[in-house]
């Protein structure tokens, strides 16, 4: 419910709005990627075929409940226009996977290798990135 002024100064740190857009996403009750789909993705991205291993996750992603897919796909879309920018803003697909992989993949719990899990979500946010023409 709250009104926010995006004229206001406070807002033309591009830092201050990505960290609350990850803050947001952060503390969604489930992430973008539900928990019932995070270990889908986990076992698609180690699919060695890189052609299965693209159609898995095509799949997974139009499988997804229709308010995560929609927004998933803005988001993407936005951050793909983003990484365009790489040579301006330093945030090449790598860098946009770090920083968001963690935040829209997770496990329903922290059990297990917090590091392991995180270089597969990363992968998963970045195959996306790379193939978001051919998976929306």
């Amino acid at each position: 419910d709250e009104q926010l002024d995006l004229d206001d100064g406070r807002w033309e740190d591009i830092h201050v709005v990505t960290g609350a857009l990850k803050l947001f996403l952060r503390e969604l009750p489930e992430p973008l990627v539900p928990f019932s789909h995070f270990d889908k993705f986990i076992a698609a991205i180690k699919i060695q075929d890189t052609s299965l291993r693209g159609n898995c996750i095509r799949d997974l992603v139009v499988s997804l409940p229709p308010a995560h897919h929609d927004t998933m796909k803005v988001l993407f879309r936005h951050l793909c226009r983003v990484v365009e920018h790489k040579e301006e803003n330093r945030m090449s697909v790598q860098s946009v996977a770090i920083v968001f992989g963690p935040t829209l993949l997770r496990p329903a719990s922290e059990e297990g290798n917090m590091a392991m899990h995180m270089v597969f979500q990363n992968q998963v946010v970045e195959h996306i990135l790379n193939h978001y023409g051919y998976i929306f």
